[in-house]
């Protein structure tokens, strides 16, 4: 009976000390959005209410699960959606957090630019629809999209490897054996599709000693636009010997929300 209660007392200090560590930190450091930097309260997950309702509209809807552009399920012909039948695609599936704007948007572009701590919610997201997605129990591989080495020295770290580091899968493990071997110019939303594509092309290659054939892949990458370069990587993986290729994105740019 003592040690019982000893043991509910202990509880009962420790949970007081750990209100007071908490109070004590939020008056030296208010919670704010990691996003756009509002005041939050702590148990929002460090993200205001004003982002989550922009996210759960960024990530509401449909999309085509050949190519990630917005569609209704009711207008799929064949598991296609009429924007991209006809087109040739190297990829075999795709999913995706959501459409590239307001919250996620800006979500996107501070990662890109040193906000390395927005990582786990964005890897959160995008392990959400992954889990979700209909390849997800083929999946050997995820090869994040790769930068040119040049890139990657002035930035200091592959956003995509980052996002791949953070997906949980019982067996598929990351590979970095597909490589940039050209440095491409900037990709801007406006150019035409037929513009990134050339922009791209041969612009990777597999390592010498890759591990691709008869491997089902999964391209991780933040945004796609034209998919010019998810489907290079695609017809790069397969030409090494890849068995599928399938992509992750944060984003699809260039849509209407519905």
């Amino acid at each position: 009976m003592e040690a019982t209660r000893f043991h509910h007392a202990a509880d009962h200090v420790r949970s007081a000390c750990a209100l007071a560590r908490q109070g004590f930190a939020q008056l030296l450091w208010p919670a704010v959005c990691v996003n756009c930097g509002q005041d939050v309260a702590t148990e929002d997950d460090h993200i205001c209410r004003t982002c989550w309702d922009q996210l759960l509209t960024c990530t509401a809807g449909d999309y085509c699960p050949r190519c990630g552009r917005d569609a209704s399920r009711y207008g799929l012909v064949a598991g296609t959606c009429p924007a991209c039948q006809g087109l040739e695609i190297h990829f075999d599936g795709i999913a995706r957090v959501g459409v590239y704007t307001e919250a996620l948007q800006r979500m996107i572009l501070a990662f890109k630019h040193d906000r390395t701590e927005l990582v786990p919610l964005l890897a959160r997201l995008a392990r959400a629809v992954f889990e979700a997605s209909s390849f997800y129990n083929d999946v050997d591989l995820f090869v994040p999209v790769p930068l040119h080495w040049t890139r990657k020295l002035a930035r200091g770290y592959n956003q995509s490897h980052l996002i791949a580091k953070r997906l949980a899968h019982p067996t598929a493990r990351i590979c970095t054996d597909l490589v940039r071997i050209r440095r491409t110019t900037a990709q801007p939303i406006a150019a035409t599709p037929a513009a990134r594509a050339r922009n791209v092309k041969h612009a990777f290659a597999p390592r010498a000693d890759h591990r691709f054939a008869d491997r089902s892949i999964c391209l991780v990458d933040d945004i796609k636009t034209s998919g010019a370069t998810l489907n290079e990587c695609a017809r790069t993986l397969k030409a090494a010997g890849a068995a599928h290729v399938y992509a992750l994105v944060l984003a699809v740019a260039g849509q209407r929300l519905s």
